[in-house]
């Protein structure tokens, strides 16, 4: 059966389903993009542990190599179980359509492959997870792309950072692990002033909290890994496109506006419209540089995303209840979550995130770098490691792990200065977290 979302995102829903009508995001997490196996009539989404496909016969096989049909070819660049999962995210983001990859930074590099080219340019927030900080100011310099990082707080300072070579801007908008809540709509309208594309890494707030889309974005990035997964077991990243961004209002696109020459002369805005961005990530991108998702990775997100909503009303009921709390405590010195009244935040969290804050808080303690490292080493419940996301609480000191690459001076424009410390607040009982927590504090 076709059914509609609420925000007119057209989906299968199995013929088993409720009558036709408009559905929400619960439903949307459950049954979009998926149906009874034909050939079996399996309910769950089958694991197609396959490298490839049969084709029908040489003709068939010539329009699949020519992108002249859609179907399977190879797993590197489409899989039926993946195709699921790609589907299901596209339309909780009420979006065109995604390319799943390995992990989010796999999918970070994919779409930065896709869109510059030696010597491109482009702006990104400086309040980023610390393994994009290092990806965009290390690593893709060797590339011969140039990111110059500002301070998200004042949208200007995007526009102030424009040069005639950026071609696109990235942020987060529930930033990791500052909790800063960008102010979307603006920074989008910096991006469409100049003709470029917004970019969002939209992991912490997940499409349940937030939809970048609805506020101007053009591309969402998730790893997949963390909230839609949600339990901690499975790497993953994908790639969401709006459908509304015209690739060919000026020339800086030239991979989306002019011809390809590896299809042929194909070229991909014209060819697929407001899914070009979508198809050249995957029939190039990804064809070329490989970092797929497995099938068995695919249908494991299946499982976790089936669960996002309850999973994100109980984390950011538990989050809030613990960042209230550790305001009072005698050896916190301030607690960053823009669910609480006090942060600058507040404001732009109630705008963009009506339904939570989400899972991820700081705090910084008065002991600073020292007591951090007391704090981590003698929790019980919590899990010292480096991931959010999990359905189980998490503690990480970032100075001494996920930042520690950063000089102290980037650190602490990151968010992620000495004396902090991040929570990724589980769906355990609220009276165990705060129990673990106090008790770790208490030698602090």
């Amino acid at each position: 059966m076709n059914a509609k979302s609420k925000d007119n995102i057209e989906f299968d829903i199995p013929s088993d389903a409720p009558n036709q009508r408009d559905y929400g995001i619960e439903t949307i997490a459950v049954h979009a993009g998926a149906r009874p196996d034909t050939a079996t009539g399996a309910r769950s989404t089958p694991i197609f542990q396959t490298t490839s496909f049969v084709f029908d016969d040489t003709e068939h096989a010539a329009e699949l190599f020519n992108l002249q049909t859609f179907g399977y070819i190879y797993s590197r660049i489409t899989n039926p179980t993946v195709a699921v999962f790609e589907e299901r995210v596209a339309a909780l983001e009420n979006g065109r359509g995604a390319v799943a990859a390995a992990s989010g930074h796999a999918a970070q590099f994919l779409v930065a492959v896709t869109l510059l080219g030696p010597s491109d340019e482009f702006i990104a927030s400086r309040n980023l997870y610390g393994g994009s900080v290092t990806q965009f100011g290390h690593s893709f310099p060797k590339l011969g792309w140039k990111c110059h990082f500002v301070d998200p707080s004042d949208p200007k300072n995007f526009a102030n950072a424009m040069t005639d070579k950026v071609k696109f801007i990235f942020c987060e908008n529930l930033a990791n692990p500052g909790g800063i809540v960008l102010d979307l709509q603006k920074i989008a309208k910096v991006a469409g002033d100049n003709g470029i594309p917004l970019i969002v890494d939209n992991t912490m707030a997940s499409p349940y909290l937030c939809r970048p889309f609805d506020w101007g974005a053009d591309i969402v990035i998730h790893s997949a890994t963390k909230f839609i997964g949600g339990h901690g077991n499975t790497m993953g990243g994908i790639i969401v496109e709006s459908g509304k961004f015209d690739w060919n209002q000026n020339d800086k696109f030239p991979t989306l506006s002019e011809p390809d020459p590896s299809y042929h002369g194909l070229t991909f805005a014209e060819t697929f419209g407001d899914f070009g961005f979508t198809m050249k990530v995957r029939a190039v991108a990804l064809r070329d540089y490989g970092p797929c998702m497995a099938p068995q990775a695919a249908w494991n997100l299946l499982q976790g995303v089936e669960t996002l909503a309850l999973r994100m009303e109980r984390h950011c009921e538990n989050a809030l209840a613990v960042a209230k709390w550790l305001e009072d405590h005698s050896k916190v010195a301030w607690v960053s979550y823009s669910g609480l009244k006090s942060s600058p935040y507040y404001r732009l969290g109630r705008k963009y995130l009506p339904k939570g804050a989400g899972a991820v808080l700081t705090f910084g303690l008065k002991g600073g770098f020292d007591a951090g490292v007391h704090v981590v080493d003698h929790v019980e419940m919590f899990s010292h490691l480096a991931n959010i996301g999990d359905t189980r609480s998490l503690i990480i000191h970032p100075a001494s792990t996920t930042h520690r690459q950063l000089t102290e001076e980037q650190q602490v424009a990151a968010g992620a200065g000495p004396d902090v410390i991040r929570l990724s607040v589980g769906i355990e009982n609220i009276n165990d977290i705060i129990v673990d927590l106090d008790q770790a504090l208490s030698g602090a």
